[in-house]
């Protein structure tokens, strides 16, 4: 299902000429009953709480209103995760929306840690916020909500096996798109996403 989804967006992206275009909403809608007449309503991000570089405790909600773009990561990772912050910086340089990281090893990355990473890819504000938290609200938050890959796994290279994709949601929380953030092509692809929710969202 993720696959196909991804598949749509990489084909609804070129073609998006017109100020009417829009990008889709992305998970399992249900439906519920508004003035007697049922409509469908797609999932959001829920509310969470985790601690950034900085020591400080970022919430969902400080983000309501926000379009940003989400990626999960370990700072040992020895496969995508370089690829993948070299791709986010990319996005973070282009566009001016907030941009959140989530390890996937709170363990080993604590907010000392992250700092260090963070100052390390010359990110000194907090409009590219790093956090880290429980583990299994982190992983429960990737795999239920933001509707990609996040798990402790012993056979991969560093203990862990993580989507790469860069996530965008809208400042109603919903998920608008799943980009291959190991790519050139995927992390274009992202910054055009971002200027079309804009349009969409211009406040």
């Amino acid at each position: 299902m993720r696959k196909l989804l991804y598949v749509f967006l990489m084909g609804l992206l070129p073609s998006c000429q017109s100020e009417e275009a829009k990008l889709p909403l992305l998970g399992t809608p249900h439906e519920v009953e508004v003035n007697g007449k049922l409509t469908q309503v797609y999932p959001s991000i829920p509310d969470f709480s985790f601690v950034n570089q900085n020591g400080d405790t970022v919430r969902q909600r400080d983000l309501k209103g926000k379009i940003y773009v989400a990626d999960f990561f370990f700072t040992t990772c020895p496969t995508i995760c370089p690829i993948m912050k070299r791709n986010l910086l990319k996005v973070y340089k282009a566009t001016t929306i907030q941009l959140l990281s989530h390890t996937i090893d709170p363990d080993h990355d604590t907010p000392a840690i992250l700092k260090r990473y963070a100052h390390d890819l010359g990110v000194v504000d907090t409009r590219w916020q790093f956090v880290t938290g429980d583990r299994k609200k982190i992983y429960e938050l990737g795999e239920k909500h933001y509707l990609i890959t996040a798990q402790q796994d012993s056979t991969q290279p560093g203990g862990y096996i993580h989507s790469g994709h860069f996530i965008l949601v809208d400042p109603n929380g919903h998920v608008r798109g799943l980009f291959d953030g190991t790519s050139d092509e995927g992390t274009q692809q992202t910054i055009e996403a971002i200027a079309l929710l804009k349009k969409e969202f211009p406040n």
